[in-house]
C-alpha cells in the first residue's frame, strides 16, 4: 500500500531552462553563452551541496563571468527559469488530501526563495529535504537515505518521482517506488500510479 510520495521540483513540479538564465547572463558579461555553460557546473554543485554560501555562489559567478550588473540583477537571472506545470499541480492538490506529501531536490536557497514566495503549491508538502543543506546530491544513497529518516517513511510504501534516470535508478536501489517523470508526458504517470493502486487521479 502506498502511504507516502516524494517529489523532485525542477522538471517535475517546475519545468526550467537554464538557458534562460545564462542569456540574460550573456548579455552583460563579456563571455559567450558556450563558455558559461562549459565553466559553470563545478560552482554551481559546490553551491548546491552546500560548500559555498549564498554570497560566495555570487561573487565567485560574476568573477567567473565577468558580469557588469550588480548581484542583484545577478539572482533576479538566475531565478528566472522556471514555469508552472499546471498537471502536476492538479496532481499534488488530489494527493494532499489522502498522503503526506514531500520534496527531495537538488537546489540552492537563491532558487528556492524565488519559488516559496512565487508558487503557493509549495505549502502542501509537510516537509523536505534539500541537498545545498544536507551537503549531499541525488542521485547518492546518502540523500535518500537522510530523506527516509527525516520524513519517518518506508520506501516500499513510498512513491517517489523525478525526472532524471539515475535518481530514479537510485531510488529503487533504496527500495522506492521510483517513476521517471516528463512533464511532456504527464498522462503516462498518472497510468503508473493508476496501476500501484493510487486511485482518484484524475480532475
Amino acid at each position: 500500500m502506498i502511504r507516502s510520495f516524494i517529489f523532485d521540483i525542477g522538471n517535475v513540479l517546475l519545468p526550467y531552462d537554464f538557458n534562460r538564465a545564462l542569456r540574460r547572463i550573456e548579455a552583460r558579461s563579456r563571455h559567450p553563452l558556450s563558455h558559461l555553460a562549459a565553466s559553470y557546473p563545478p560552482l554551481q554543485n559546490s553551491y548546491e551541496t552546500g560548500h559555498i554560501s549564498l554570497t560566495e555562489f555570487v561573487e565567485r559567478s560574476i568573477a567567473l563571468m565577468e558580469f557588469e550588473g550588480t548581484a542583484s540583477e545577478f539572482i533576479a537571472a538566475w531565478q528566472a527559469i522556471f514555469e508552472e506545470n499546471p498537471a502536476m499541480f492538479r496532481l499534488v492538490e488530489r494527493l494532499r488530501k489522502r498522503y503526506p506529501l514531500y520534496l527531495l531536490s537538488n537546489t540552492n536557497d537563491i532558487h528556492l526563495n524565488y519559488i516559496n514566495a512565487r508558487y503557493p503549491i509549495f505549502a502542501s508538502f509537510t516537509d523536505a529535504v534539500y541537498s545545498h543543506r544536507v551537503g549531499c546530491m541525488k542521485p547518492s544513497h546518502s540523500i535518500y537515505e537522510i530523506a527516509t529518516r527525516q520524513f519517518d517513511v518506508e520506501p516500499g510504501e513510498t512513491v517517489f518521482i523525478d525526472d532524471l534516470p539515475a535518481n530514479v535508478a537510485a531510488a529503487r536501489e533504496c527500495g522506492f517506488h521510483a517513476f521517471q517523470y516528463d512533464h511532456r508526458q504527464h498522462q503516462r504517470l498518472l497510468d503508473e500510479l493508476a496501476a500501484l493502486g493510487v486511485e482518484d487521479l484524475k480532475d
